[in-house]
């Protein structure tokens, strides 16, 4: 892979997790230093195409939660002296875009059926508020690759007009993401503060407060303004915010679209029926010139407020005059208290749902117990730009956690729809972190996960490489489709009363009797999931409807539990030395 001398490439390099992943690994790093990620290594294995027959898709990820999709090719050259990427390969995008939303999913090859299927659902039940389609590479941007990405964002619009007209609100943005635009993504987790132009502001008064490490000034400023900065920097304003600006649509219960509609129809109302914007600076000065109240800042990054700059930026005209946006100017020097600010201005965002929890006493046993684990260092919090740009080794997020243990008790369909609702959710919080989770029973859940990931990854290789043995096709193709790791991890658990060959009266108790680091526990199942992986035809019926139907799950798990009871016997010798390890 070609280098740099770059602190981009030098990050980069560093992450040797992401290095089995060949070319992806750069659409990976991508992936994380924008979207901030939490387990990349479980995205890739739900959202990484196989590349035999991916029809120019190299990646379909969709966050139904969070309400996006991206849509991504790579390229990675051995030249970093070429001056751009070929331009072909974006046009490419328009194969990818064109099979998953035009072609019948009959036609559609197996390895990107699945995909399609989750997307065009989602988007039909309005859960998809942006498609983002990515041409991810190590070059210089070019205007070739952009004119070649216009098309692919008309392909997309046309397509979902065509065949999902109730979602033609939609927002598509194609997106050229070269070696500039990541070494910016990776400055912003890295400074809050990216544009630092200077910038003279008319404003209505205000007043300024303070302390040692901070100060700040309170006004408003006209939203047409604002209009006008989005239009210049786009989403380069957002670079303090946890999320980007994620789109709006026709629906009254859509809180972008209402400012929208207020802005356009209702300006007078519009500062007090919004929330205002928060803007970090590096400095700022108000001042009265020819009798105009006006406040210079030098550098610009909206901490909290993205949607409200987005909807704003994006009306059809500039708004009117009498349209006012409530706005703190911050500027603070400590840098701990700058990580703060950016934090708690965002923990309206979904993303950060876990940080409610990180203080609570169940986390703070479990922190407690972590730390006589070995390798392995348990982050209750959502991680920062440090895990973006240099993976914790050895790093278990509380997110991935919460979703092994509801796959491991009995919720396969919310470990995967619902990882980030379970921590806002106090009854489904409850149901996998209380008083009885230890953390050794997280390794037991987690490393069942890590195991099935790793089963899928396996075969993944042998597919790439043809080797795969005629029985090895039909396990594959139960792992080509969404969520397939999370359902089988939970059917495995369903069967550990056969596998320990014992009554099981609370899953919780669980866990491996050695104080295992979660690779060494993850071996342990290796000979479980070997055997039962035979099994995995008839828990494709429990994936129709994505998860979506209850009673289809547990019939599944039904007949997949009878088939490891009927070859217990036979598989005698690998169980009992299982159970052998587990108390």
């Amino acid at each position: 892979m070609a280098t740099s001398n770059s602190v981009f490439w030098t990050a980069f390099s560093s992450r040797e997790d992401l290095a089995q992943f060949g070319n992806d690994a750069l659409l990976l790093f991508a992936l994380q230093l924008k979207l901030s990620i939490e387990d990349i290594l479980i995205l890739a294995s739900n959202s990484l195409t196989e590349g035999n027959d991916d029809k120019k898709a190299d990646l379909v990820h969709i966050d139904a939660e969070e309400g996006y999709v991206v849509i991504a090719q790579t390229y990675v050259s051995q030249d970093i002296n070429k001056k751009s990427a070929p331009s072909n390969k974006a046009s490419d995008l328009n194969t990818a875009v064109s099979w998953l939303l035009n072609r019948p999913i009959e036609d559609l090859p197996l390895s990107m059926k699945p995909q399609a299927e989750e997307l065009r659902q989602a988007i039909k039940d309005r859960t998809i508020r942006s498609i983002h389609i990515w041409y991810v590479h190590n070059l210089p941007e070019s205007k070739n690759v952009r004119q070649e990405l216009a098309t692919v964002e008309h392909t997309a619009k046309s397509a979902i007009k065509a065949h999902f007209p109730e979602s033609s609100d939609i927002d598509i943005q194609a997106l050229e993401v070269g070696i500039s635009t990541l070494k910016e993504w990776y400055q912003a987790i890295s400074t809050p503060i990216l544009v630092s132009d200077e910038f003279i502001i008319p404003i209505s008064g205000g007043f300024d407060i303070g302390y040692a490490d901070w100060k700040a000034y309170v006004t408003s400023i006209p939203a047409k303004w604002l209009y006008e900065q989005f239009k210049k920097h786009k989403t380069k304003l957002f670079s303090a915010n946890v999320r980007d600006y994620l789109g709006s649509r026709n629906e009254d219960r859509n809180i972008n679209n209402a400012i929208k509609n207020t802005a356009h129809d209702d300006p007078k109302h519009f500062w007090v029926f919004n929330n205002g914007i928060t803007v970090l600076v590096h400095e700022f000065k108000p001042k009265k010139r020819r009798g105009q109240t006006e406040i210079w800042v030098k550098g610009f990054s909206i901490v909290n407020g993205a949607q409200t700059t987005g909807s704003v930026g994006n009306l059809n005209k500039a708004p009117s005059d009498d349209a006012k946006i409530q706005v703190r100017f911050i500027t603070c020097n400590d840098k701990d208290t700058l990580r703060k600010i950016v934090l708690y201005n965002n923990t309206q965002n979904k993303i950060t749902a876990a940080d409610f929890r990180s203080s609570d006493p169940v986390q703070g046993k479990l922190l407690s117990e972590f730390k006589n684990m070995p390798c392995v260092e348990y982050l209750p919090r959502r991680g920062g730009h440090e895990d973006a740009i240099k993976r914790r080794p050895y790093g278990l997020p509380s997110v991935t956690a919460g979703q092994a243990l509801a796959a491991f008790h009995r919720d396969p369909d919310i470990a995967y729809h619902q990882k980030t609702h379970m921590w806002e959710d106090d009854t489904l919080y409850s149901r996998y972190f209380n008083e009885q989770t230890t953390a050794k029973h997280i390794i037991f859940a987690y490393s069942l996960l890590q195991a099935v990931e790793k089963k899928k990854r396996d075969l993944l290789t042998k597919s790439k490489n043809n080797s795969l043995k005629e029985i090895e096709k039909t396990q594959l193709n139960f792992f080509r489709k969404r969520g397939s790791t999370f359902l089988m991890a939970s059917a495995i658990a369903r069967c550990l009363e056969i596998l320990l060959d014992k009554q099981i009266p609370n899953l919780f108790s669980l866990s491996f009797r050695d104080n295992l680091s979660p690779e060494k526990a993850t071996d342990r199942w290796t000979n479980i999931i070997d055997s039962a992986s035979s099994f995995t035809e008839p828990l494709e019926k429990g994936l129709s409807d994505g998860f979506k139907n209850r009673d289809a799950v547990e019939d599944a798990i039904k007949i997949f539990q009878s088939l490891i009871a009927a070859t217990r016997e036979a598989n005698k010798e690998i169980y009992n030395a299982f159970a052998g390890m587990v108390n």
